[in-house]
C-alpha cells in the first residue's frame, strides 16, 4: 500500500506518505469543525430544511478546505506536494491557476 501511494503521489519515503495522510485528515476534520459556527454566524442552522442546509454547508466547506490544505501542507513541510495537488484539483473544477 505504501509503495503504491509513494509512486502515485511522487513521494520519496513512507514518512512523507504518513505526513500527507495526516494532513488530509486534519484538514478535513478542521474544515468541518469551522464550517458549523461559520454557518450559524450567517444564520444557516441544521434545523433548516436538509435540502437547503447541506448544499450550503458543502459549498462553505469547500473553500475552507482548500485554504486549510495549503496551510497545513506548509506547516508540515509538504508545500510542494499540496500546491501541486491543489492546482490539479481546482483545474478539474475548471479553475485555472
Amino acid at each position: 500500500m505504501w509503495d503504491k501511494l509513494k509512486e502515485r503521489w511522487g513521494l520519496k519515503n513512507n514518512w512523507s506518505v504518513l505526513v500527507v495522510i495526516l494532513v488530509f485528515s486534519i484538514t478535513g476534520s478542521t474544515a468541518v469543525r469551522i464550517a458549523k459556527p461559520l454557518l450559524s454566524l450567517i444564520g444557516v442552522t441544521d434545523e433548516m430544511n436538509p435540502w437547503i442546509y447541506w448544499p450550503i454547508r458543502i459549498l462553505v466547506i469547500f473553500p475552507i478546505y482548500q485554504v486549510l490544505l495549503l496551510f497545513f501542507g506548509y506547516i508540515s513541510g509538504q508545500w510542494t506536494f499540496f500546491w501541486g495537488f491543489q492546482k490539479k484539483m481546482l483545474n478539474r473544477f475548471g479553475i485555472k491557476l
